[in-house]
């Protein structure tokens, strides 16, 4: 017994339908995917935001031990050769964190800033200043 198969013309998509497609698809990537990429953005200040309460809490504790804030952020997890009588740490249960745009954190002890020191991220830009994403976030030094 012979098993006959008809072959028909329209096997398959054309170039001209698969073009289309593609078109639709990139149109649909390039809308979706810009509104997804400023958000993902804007998620990025909050996030700081957090860090920087975490830090924060982290040097106060430190404070409490040692009796002044450290000179530099690296102390919370590493024991100063000075003052090394009082630390109590490490005060972070990771290492020190970069910020969201993966930037060190600006930290500078100053005993006429309300918390006694500033702590803060230069934002998107990397830059002091700036608007909206490219703001700095966290206690920044009032110009």
């Amino acid at each position: 017994m012979k098993i006959h198969r008809h072959k028909s013309k329209n096997t398959g998509f054309s170039i001209i339908e698969l073009l289309v497609v593609l078109v639709i698809l990139g149109l649909l990537a390039g809308i979706v995917g810009q509104q997804f990429i400023g958000k993902a953005e804007s998620s990025k200040v909050p996030a700081a935001e957090t860090q920087i309460k975490v830090l924060k809490m982290a040097l106060q504790t430190y404070r409490l031990d040692v009796g002044a804030y450290p000179d530099e952020l690296k102390y919370l997890n590493t024991k100063p050769s000075e003052r090394n009588k009082y630390w109590a740490g490490p005060y972070l249960d990771d290492e020190l964190p970069l910020d969201p745009w993966h930037n060190d954190y600006v930290y500078k002890r100053d005993a006429s800033a309300p918390q006694g020191f500033y702590l803060y991220s230069k934002g998107a830009d990397g830059q002091d200043g700036g608007d909206d994403l490219n703001a700095d976030v966290g206690y920044v030094p009032q110009v």
